[in-house]
């Protein structure tokens, strides 16, 4: 059976008509009867309905229904609820945004066409912890799903779905929902079959312990169960996973890479972890991604990863054959990491291995295999309190994504960031976090390209000079200093001194003069 569909490519831009074959991916015939287009499905999608979409960052999220929605929107406005594993590609969150068709939105983003309408009311945005959400969603307590929308690259016979470069929230939102729609992508190759490990726990008070102690073992299937009842629309796509590219590394970051390896160097010494580490976790992202390039040109061996997102550096470690596994639920390289992975998949996806999120960021699992967390943040306070989502305090960047998830969790919970931001505008280091994601109870570094700051066994008063003196930029030191010598007499030593009045000054500042310098 060949099906019509009208594709729109990657620049978004409508394109003429294709005709794409996916017979040999729908493995059950009956299930080739309800191949349909993708403006086929937007038509039946209704206003306020909630869609729970596959994918989680640019990987595995479905791309023609929502470009084929965004069309119909700009014909007849009305809005949808959106639900995802994280942030998705702009042919999803983008094309929406742009005809400001989402109302809801959870529980991560990094689109910039959709943080402008998060930051003026006009998207309800639930910034939620990662491994939390498909529990809330399963429960009932977030609301009720009409649709999952699920990217895949076969159906089986027995209508079980294998799906593409991540996994997210996938696999629970299939199980919530009474309706299914699949988009079956032919860019993604078939050769991703197997890479899977779907295990969908069950919840309060039946759940059982999550039967993984090594990060590579496998406890779950290499599909998202499903049955052909559930299936209600097969919708054909030919576009790709729109990826970003990182930046090239620069001075900071590698600095910051060098302090983790020799900080690491130390910890081993120390007899505190054995020689090939214990499992790392690390954010999304330039800096985080150029940390783990730190890793490559290092002498450790047969390091083991336990994450959410799988970028370049975990395919330079591999090719390094450093590599032992690299667990997560997201593959998300550059494009050009992504072309590397498909020339060579065969090699890479036996060190691979992608999981539901709540499973790669399991608190129980984190706790359980001791994981090294390194995440970045917008800024850190002088007691060691962290901002990874809010600039002054009020305009949404992103969320806080999972990084919480393994901070609270984690065997050693590291955070870096530039010391400086906007040429020397901002200092990240600042008196007082105008947020706090995560509290200084759960942090134990920090690094920035000055130095390091190892805040264990420490109380605040000693943090802070910690801080200061090893992670704040030169040009700030003497502001930071003088403000915590105030506060310290203003106080009498209180337990965490601070100037009430002046403890949000750097950012008060920063609004009113551009600029955090007095």
């Amino acid at each position: 059976m060949l099906r019509f569909i009208k594709i729109i490519d990657n620049s978004l831009k409508e394109s003429e008509l294709f005709m794409i074959d996916i017979t040999d991916r729908v493995r059950n015939r009956d299930l080739q009867a309800k191949i349909v287009t993708a403006e086929e499905v937007a038509n039946w999608i209704q206003p306020g309905m909630t869609l729970a979409c596959s994918g989680f960052t640019a990987s595995g999220y479905p791309k023609a229904i929502p470009m084929a929605l965004a069309e119909r929107m700009k014909k007849t406005p009305f809005t949808v609820n959106i639900w995802t594993g994280a942030s998705t590609g702009p042919e999803l969150d983008g094309v929406l945004a742009e005809v400001k068709g989402i109302k809801q939105r959870l529980p991560y983003q990094t689109d910039a066409k959709l943080r402008p309408e998060i930051n003026d009311g006009t998207v309800n945005y639930l910034d939620l912890h990662l491994s939390e959400s498909a529990q809330l969603s399963r429960v009932g307590y977030l609301g009720k799903i009409d649709a999952a929308i699920v990217e895949v690259c076969a159906i089986t016979e027995e209508g079980n779905l294998i799906p593409t470069t991540s996994l997210g929230n996938a696999a629970s939102y299939v199980q919530s929902a009474d309706i299914v729609i699949v988009e079956v992508n032919t860019t993604q190759p078939l050769a991703l079959e197997g890479i899977h490990d779907v295990y969908i726990p069950l919840d309060p008070p039946n759940r059982l312990p999550i039967p993984i102690v090594h990060a590579d073992d496998r406890v779950g299937t290499t599909y998202i169960p499903c049955t052909p009842d559930k299936i209600k629309f097969i919708v054909p796509c030919d576009v790709k996973d729109h990826t970003r590219d990182l930046s090239p590394i620069d001075e900071n970051s590698k600095q910051m890479a060098k302090f983790t390896i020799e900080f690491l160097h130390k910890e081993i010494a120390a007899g505190r972890m054995p020689k090939n580490l214990l499992p790392l976790q690390s954010g999304v992202g330039n800096v985080a991604n150029a940390v783990l390039e730190g890793f490559v040109d290092s002498d450790m061996q047969d390091l083991i990863v336990y994450t959410e997102v799988i970028q370049d550096a975990m395919l330079d470690l591999i090719d390094a054959g450093k590599l032992k596994i690299a667990s997560g639920t997201a593959f998300s390289p550059s494009p050009a990491g992504m072309d590397r992975f498909y020339r060579d998949v065969d090699k890479y996806r036996k060190k691979i291995l992608l999981r539901p999120e709540e499973i790669s960021n399991s608190p129980e699992i984190v706790r359980r295999l001791g994981v090294i967390a390194m995440n970045t943040a917008l800024e850190v306070d002088i007691y060691g309190n962290i901002n990874s989502t809010l600039v002054n305090g009020t305009r949404m960047m992103n969320g806080i994504g999972g990084s919480g998830d393994f901070a609270r969790n984690a065997y050693l919970t590291i955070f870096y960031t530039p010391s400086i931001a906007k040429g020397g505008k901002i200092s990240s280091v600042v008196p007082m976090c105008s947020h706090v994601d995560h509290t200084e109870h759960d942090v134990d570094i920090i690094i920035t390209e000055q130095g390091i700051a190892d805040l264990r066994g420490k109380e605040p008063r000693t943090r802070a000079l910690e801080i200061i003196n090893k992670c704040a930029h030169p040009d700030y030191r003497p502001m930071l200093l003088d403000y915590y010598n105030r506060a310290l007499e203003a106080t009498h030593k209180n337990n965490t001194p601070h100037l009430i009045d002046e403890a949000l000054s750097f950012h008060s500042r920063f609004l009113s003069t551009g600029d955090m310098h007095k």
